[in-house]
C-alpha cells in the first residue's frame, strides 16, 4: 500500500471519529449521502493542497485585537482563527472561508480588510514575521463535484488540475483603522438593536456567478432558521427540503428568543468587553 493511501486511510478514520463525536454531542445525524460528500471534500482536499497541509506549523492560532472602543464609546474585541506556513524563510497566514472561490476572487477588498487587521496583530502584537496571507476557499468548484459523480479519472485529473483554491491577497497593515472602526460601528447596531436583516427578494438577488446571496451567506449562518427573511426566501425556494423545514417555524419571535439571538452573536463579559468573531 503506498504512503498516499495510508494516509488518507488514516485521514477516513479521524473524520469517523470527529463525525461519531459532533454527532452524539449534537444528537443529529448525516445521511449517508451528505455524509459521503463530506468525506470528499476533506479527501480532495488533501489531494490539492497536500503540500501546504504538510507545512503548516501553527494550527488554528487564536488573533486577538482587545480594548478596541467603538463610536459610542464601547469596548469590545476582535478575534480570528488562521494557519501559519513557515517554509524557505517565509511566513504566510491562511485564513479558511466556506464561500464559493469563484464569490471570494471577485470580493478581494472584503477579504483583505479583514486580512489586514490580523496581519497587524501578528506582525506587531505578537512580534512575528509575515510575507504574504491568503484565503482558501473551502467549496469544491462544480467541475470537480461533476467529474466525482461521474467517476470518470481522466476528467478528474482535469479538474483537480484546473482547480487551484488558494487566493492570494495582498496586505496593508496600515489600513488597519479604517477596518476596525467598521468593526466598532456593527457593534453599535447590534447592541442597539438597530439593524434588520435583508429583504427576502434580496437574498433572491443573484450574483454575476449565479448564486443567490443566501446560498453564498445564509446558508452557513447559525441563525438562518430565526431570521424572518431567511425563512421568508425558504418558503418561496422550490428546494422541497428548505420550505418544509421553513414551515415549521412561527413568527414572530417572543422578547426572549431576540435576546438569546443576540448572546449567541456576541459574548459579554464581565469586564463589559464584547468579542467579535468574523463579523
Amino acid at each position: 500500500m503506498t504512503r498516499e493511501r495510508l494516509v488518507e486511510d488514516e485521514l477516513r478514520e479521524i473524520f469517523d471519529e470527529n463525525y461519531e463525536r459532533l454527532r452524539a454531542e449534537s444528537g443529529h445525524a448525516l445521511s449517508p449521502e451528505v455524509k459521503e460528500n463530506a468525506w470528499r471534500q476533506v479527501q480532495y482536499y488533501w489531494r490539492k493542497l497536500r503540500q501546504v497541509a504538510e507545512s503548516v506549523t501553527d494550527t488554528e492560532v487564536r488573533l486577538s485585537l482587545p480594548n478596541q472602543t467603538t463610536p459610542r464609546g464601547r469596548r469590545f474585541c476582535i478575534e480570528g482563527v488562521v494557519d501559519i506556513v513557515r517554509e524557505g524563510g517565509r511566513t504566510t497566514m491562511y485564513d479558511f472561508k466556506t464561500h464559493e472561490l469563484k464569490y471570494v476572487r471577485e470580493n478581494v477588498d472584503y477579504y483583505r480588510r479583514q486580512l489586514n487587521v490580523y496581519a497587524h496583530i501578528w506582525q506587531n502584537l505578537r512580534e512575528e514575521r509575515l510575507d504574504e496571507t491568503a484565503v482558501i476557499a473551502t467549496p469544491l468548484p462544480q467541475e470537480l463535484m461533476d467529474a466525482i459523480r461521474a467517476n470518470d479519472p481522466e476528467r478528474l485529473d482535469r479538474a483537480l488540475h484546473n482547480w487551484d483554491p488558494v487566493v492570494p491577497i495582498e496586505f496593508d497593515a496600515q489600513a488597519v483603522e479604517e477596518t476596525v472602526e467598521e468593526f466598532g460601528k456593527v457593534v453599535d447596531q447590534i447592541e442597539d438593536h438597530a439593524y434588520t436583516p435583508m429583504a427576502p427578494e434580496e437574498l433572491a438577488r443573484r450574483a454575476p456567478d449565479g448564486s443567490s446571496f443566501a446560498m453564498r451567506v445564509c446558508v452557513d449562518c447559525d441563525l438562518r432558521y430565526s431570521c424572518r427573511s431567511f425563512v421568508e426566501y425558504a418558503k418561496q425556494n422550490r428546494d422541497r427540503r428548505w420550505k418544509k423545514l421553513a414551515m415549521t417555524y412561527d413568527f414572530p419571535p417572543v422578547e426572549e428568543e431576540e435576546e438569546e439571538r443576540l448572546e449567541i452573536m456576541i459574548d459579554t463579559h464581565s469586564d463589559g468587553e464584547l468579542t467579535v468573531s468574523d463579523l
